[in-house]
């Protein structure tokens, strides 16, 4: 054989190794040591009840069998997100009994708005925790885990490496009560939609920061179709052609997907701007809807209405949530109660989805059939080509 046969036959070789490795290690399903969780009460795991009081029960009653912290008869998307990795569900960061953080930290808490409210939680129902606040929690957490770690003991068992950071995933659901908030301050349509910019740019701000603390990989819920939750349905009147074929108003419907369009934006603005970043766009707003208006094939009896509540079109009583009591001669009754068979309905509260509805939107998206790229959950670490 001629030397330069040798050559290109090496040359060859050497570029179909490469290509082999490169194939693996783009395939390679991603470690994650631990998740950083960001947001409302989608992805709360105790947060707001450490801070204002327990949910009462009979919330974590289809799992837990006590309350957990969620507002939910069981558990989360973040939850079964977790478990996807074999990693603990995710300790509230302001909750201080019986927390370990070695897997990461939730720093959501229910009501949770990108913008920080000008009220309080007892005046709007919205928690004054809003993003850049669980931006300073978690500088904080990541700055003092690492010095208290060092002590070693019971501190080593219960807080992150400090490399787990950059090699954990960030998650973020948040943005909804932004919307619902300017909805429930009398705004029309249009003025929600005229402070969503401002709003994203603060999502943009926040995620820049935590890549300048290490953070690489992303994945980003939209927000989903508030128009079709009772809580919004009960509190703002909309005439019967503003109502579609399932039920839901369509106009809060098409606010959210002005703002998930805004998002989508910002996402690839992120990427241009932040190049080691991998960040993975959820489209959790049509899965939800498309649950919501099949949710007979889907497995599910009921839509609209609250599995657990009192009263109403939608069972439904702002006054009288689930868990709520009356006293009656003296006496304390139930009146918020938890309906026969949580599995069968996909509202939990009014507000939010119950276990079974959770898990089956987890199970639509972990493949990537929702995201934009459209990698699945377990190769959330990989980044794309920006075009």
């Amino acid at each position: 054989m001629e030397l330069r046969s040798v050559f290109d036959v090496s040359i060859f070789t050497l570029l179909l190794i490469s290509t082999v490795q490169w194939v693996a290690f783009a395939t390679s399903p991603c470690h994650f040591p631990a998740i950083f969780n960001f947001g409302d009460s989608n992805s709360d795991t105790g947060g707001l009840s450490a801070v204002f009081g327990q949910a009462p029960p009979p919330h974590g009653e289809s799992y837990f069998h006590h309350p957990a912290g969620r507002y939910c008869d069981g558990r989360l998307i973040i939850d079964f997100i977790a478990k996807s990795f074999g990693l603990p569900y995710l300790s509230a960061y302001l909750d201080s009994v019986g927390s370990n953080f070695t897997h990461g930290a939730s720093f959501a808490t229910a009501g949770s708005t990108l913008r920080p409210q000008n009220s309080t939680l007892h005046q709007s129902g919205f928690s004054p925790i809003s993003l850049d606040v669980q931006w300073n929690e978690f500088y904080d957490f990541h700055r003092r885990s690492q010095i208290i770690r060092s002590q070693g003991g019971v501190y080593k068992k219960l807080l992150p490496k400090a490399e787990d950071f950059s090699h954990a995933l960030y998650t973020f659901d948040i943005g909804q009560n932004d919307l619902t908030s300017g909805y429930f301050s009398n705004m029309t349509s249009s003025e929600v939609k005229a402070y969503v910019p401002d709003v994203l740019d603060q999502f943009k701000n926040i995620v820049s920061y935590i890549y300048g603390q290490g953070g690489r990989n992303f994945w980003i819920h939209n927000t989903g179709p508030f128009g079709c939750l009772a809580y919004v349905l009960e509190r703002i009147p909309i005439s019967a052609a503003e109502v579609d074929g399932s039920g839901c108003g369509a106009p809060f419907n098409e606010v959210a997907q002005y703002f998930n369009r805004g998002l989508k934006k910002v996402v690839f603005q992120l990427r241009k701007k932040l190049p080691l970043a991998a960040i993975t766009y959820v489209d959790v707003y049509s899965v939800k809807y498309k649950l919501i208006s099949q949710a007979r094939k889907h497995g599910f009896n009921e839509s609209l209405r609250a599995c657990c509540g009192h009263g109403g079109k939608y069972n439904y009583n702002r006054q009288l949530g689930c868990g709520a009591k009356r006293t009656v001669g003296g006496r304390e009754i139930l009146v918020g109660k938890s309906c026969k068979d949580p599995s069968e309905w996909i509202s939990w509260d009014g507000v939010h989805y119950t276990q079974a509805a959770n898990k089956w939107i987890f199970d639509q998206i972990v493949d990537g059939s929702f995201s934009d790229p459209p990698v699945p959950l377990k190769m959330a670490c990989q980044r794309q080509p920006v075009h």
